[in-house]
């Protein structure tokens, strides 16, 4: 039997363990959260290494893009170092395949169209491909990166914007320990209503890392659509409850919730039995289609 560990720096009470057959093979994969110390998450690195079959770094991305470049995150780096023999990946193969076409898949499973509607995403940076997804869909895009990850007010309008402010600003940003730019550990079940709330609110779409939006999250999402992942059953009824119509994911709906793109990621590293610099973009699609792995597009008020 294959096994599948993430190991992130989100909180422990979102821990989560499912067994699927992929291929024909049992894999195991396993959610394990260390309250934002990256001291454990490096000790978890070490005690497992060469016991798992991949690695999924959670609660950090380990690269941010912009202006046709790849930004490394130091930290997220630090972490990875300490694995010497099982590979370890953070969803960027997920995210550069099937987020880049979640707009669309909406779309047609839908039915509705996108186009000339007001579209939010929290961290193009995190979700390049996603970004450009709502901008070829027509959307009017709005960029929250300053806004949520550095809590100043100043959303941008265009990747062109994202692209300027990147490249002079990631090099710094990128050095800067993740506690500062995303919620870790326990701040990711905190719901808390700021000033970035009313961008949240004046959007008819919410894209990107879910942990961002449901931290800010405005008591009313009439008709809203969440484009998003590693939504659990409680965030699902949350949003349902509060009047979002649909919610979007890349991954499907596995013991109660959708995994994150880098258990996504790492399952497909680990069955595969490739390293993650030998995997193509068309190997991602053609992994997920053989685990019957297809993105959810859910009417919640159906």
């Amino acid at each position: 039997m294959k096994r599948i560990v993430s190991i992130s720096l989100g909180s422990s009470r979102r821990n989560h363990k499912h067994l699927i057959e992929a291929a024909g093979e049992k894999v195991e994969m396993e959610r394990i959260g260390t309250d934002g110390n990256v001291n454990d998450a490096i000790r978890l690195v070490r005690e497992l290494d060469g016991k798992v079959d991949a690695f999924g770094l959670g609660g950090i991305s380990m690269y941010l893009y912009a202006a046709g470049r790849r930004y490394v995150l130091r930290e997220a780096q630090r972490i990875a170092n300490h694995a010497k023999r099982t590979p370890v990946v953070d969803g960027a193969g997920i995210k550069h395949t099937v987020e880049g076409r979640l707009a669309r898949i909406f779309e047609e499973k839908s039915g509705e169209k996108l186009a000339g509607r007001k579209a939010l995403i929290v961290s193009a940076t995190e979700r390049y491909p996603m970004a450009e997804s709502l901008v070829a869909a027509g959307c009017r895009l709005v960029i929250g990166d300053l806004v949520f990850a550095l809590e100043l007010p100043i959303p941008l309008y265009s990747l062109r914007a994202l692209d300027r402010v990147g490249k002079a600003f990631l090099p710094l940003i990128c050095r800067l320990p993740i506690k500062l730019l995303y919620p870790t550990g326990s701040k990711q079940e905190e719901q808390t209503a700021k000033k970035a709330t009313r961008y949240l609110e004046e959007a008819e779409i919410l894209a990107g890392d879910f942990h961002y939006i449901r931290r800010f999250l405005p008591e009313k999402l009439d008709g809203k659509v969440i484009i998003s992942n590693t939504v659990t059953q409680a965030d699902r009824e949350i949003l349902a409850e509060r009047g979002a119509s649909w919610l979007v994911t890349a991954s499907p709906e596995l013991g109660g919730r959708s995994f994150a793109t880098n258990i996504l990621d790492a399952l497909v590293v680990g069955v595969s039995g490739r390293r993650p610099e030998e995997l193509t973009a068309v190997d991602y699609e053609k992994y997920l289609k053989k685990f019957s792995l297809n993105p959810r597009v859910e009417n919640l008020q159906s």
